[in-house]
């Protein structure tokens, strides 16, 4: 992995779909920042930069199975709201965002699927 930018590895340590994904990206030898994203919670800023980077719809970010989303009814809620109201409200609360979320210099990946992240790295 010589020559790779470090990549940010954004987690809630108890997920364990997180911790399979650090595993592996320990057994890749990847260098990589993490960040708890409980304590510290994406900025509006930097996701709408993730969500550009990603070429994904932004709805792959939100954390669809976690009990906030259902919680605040977001599955008929996001269709009528903007963007920028979807982005200010990820913001809002780490537990919305889908995770692991793998950032790289030109490569926002949320969730993990091992195949995906091979072809980032």
């Amino acid at each position: 992995m010589e020559g790779v930018n470090e990549m940010l590895f954004i987690e809630y340590p108890k997920c364990t779909t997180c911790q399979k994904a650090k595993k592996w990206l320990d057994s890749q030898e990847a260098s990589y920042e993490e960040r708890h994203i409980k304590e510290n919670n994406p900025t509006y800023e930097e996701l709408k930069e993730w969500y550009a980077k990603s070429g994904l719809p932004l709805k792959r970010f939100f954390n669809t199975s976690g009990m906030l989303y259902k919680e605040m009814g977001l599955k008929d809620k996001l269709a009528s709201m903007s963007e920028e109201e979807q982005l200010r409200l990820l913001a809002t609360d780490g537990m919305l965002v889908k995770r692991p979320l793998l950032i790289g210099e030109d490569f926002a990946v949320p969730g993990f699927k091992e195949e995906v992240w091979k072809e980032k790295l």
